[in-house]
């Protein structure tokens, strides 16, 4: 996750903890007052922090030093540390829980990230908060970023992939919930603009998504934003969006234990 230096200095302008979104994630996880959690791919900690509300005691790791020392700068109540997902620094057994969101997608391979969460596990839930190529085919961005939306689906491992990695790496049983898109969503990731398309035209929102910031570009970008300006200008973007209208749903909540 090295990947979010770059953008590690603009990120919290956009990106914060959605607090539907905070909600669902604790009570798949059930979060507990004694017990101990460990959010993985943490990035600034906005989730983490969101979490530690509902109880516990909170472990925040990521790969970027940038990502842990903003997350440092906001709060001393979640325990972070540098980290690479694939070799974690506990012990065996050591949390009631484990959280990670829209990161999978910069893991190398899923299967020894996965052996590390079940090892550090000691009884609960892995809670993972992602999307899949399948439901990001369907996303109207592709109309004006295609060669980005392409980019990044094809770092996105497929649902099939991840039930086969969380079972490889020990977990028995995998629940999912599919999440739809809000009209009020506070943080503003990949397709949080589905109902708001002007945000995608605002630099800080796109220096945010890592799509755009390390996937698009320069020249896609240009060229996406004048058209999607345009269409947002005659009204042509209610087609657009209504074009990729579909009955899956955004994003998916993947509980595994």
């Amino acid at each position: 996750m090295a990947v979010y230096e770059q953008i590690g200095k603009s990120y919290d302008l956009t990106r914060r903890a959605d607090p539907e979104i905070a909600a669902r994630l604790a009570v798949h996880l059930q979060v507990k007052s004694d017990f101990s959690y460990l959010d993985i791919g943490c990035g600034t900690g906005n989730y983490t922090l969101a979490l530690a509300k509902h109880g516990g005691v909170w472990h925040g790791v990521d790969q970027s030093k940038q990502m842990i020392d903003a997350a440092t700068n906001k709060s001393n109540a979640v325990l972070w540390q540098v980290a690479e997902a694939e070799a974690l620094p506990y012990a065996n057994g050591t949390f009631s829980g484990v959280l990670c969101t829209l990161a999978i997608h910069h893991f190398a391979a899923l299967t020894p990230v996965f052996k590390e969460v079940y090892r550090v596990l000691a009884a609960g839930y892995f809670v993972l908060f992602t999307a899949t190529p399948e439901q990001m085919s369907k996303y109207w961005l592709v109309e004006y970023f295609p060669e980005a939306i392409h980019k990044y689906a094809e770092n996105m491992p497929s649902l099939e992939k991840v039930r086969y990695a969380l079972n490889e790496a020990g977990f028995n049983s995998v629940s999912i919930e599919p999440y739809s898109i809000s009209e009020n969503l506070q943080d503003l990731f990949l397709y949080s603009g589905k109902y708001r398309p002007e945000i995608y035209l605002d630099e800080n929102v796109r220096a945010g998504i890592s799509t755009f910031a390390l996937l698009a570009s320069a020249n896609e970008i240009t060229t996406g934003c004048q058209r999607l300006a345009a269409d947002i200008n005659t009204g042509h973007i209610t087609e657009i969006v209504n074009k990729y209208k579909n009955n899956q749903e955004d994003y998916l909540f993947l509980v595994a234990n």
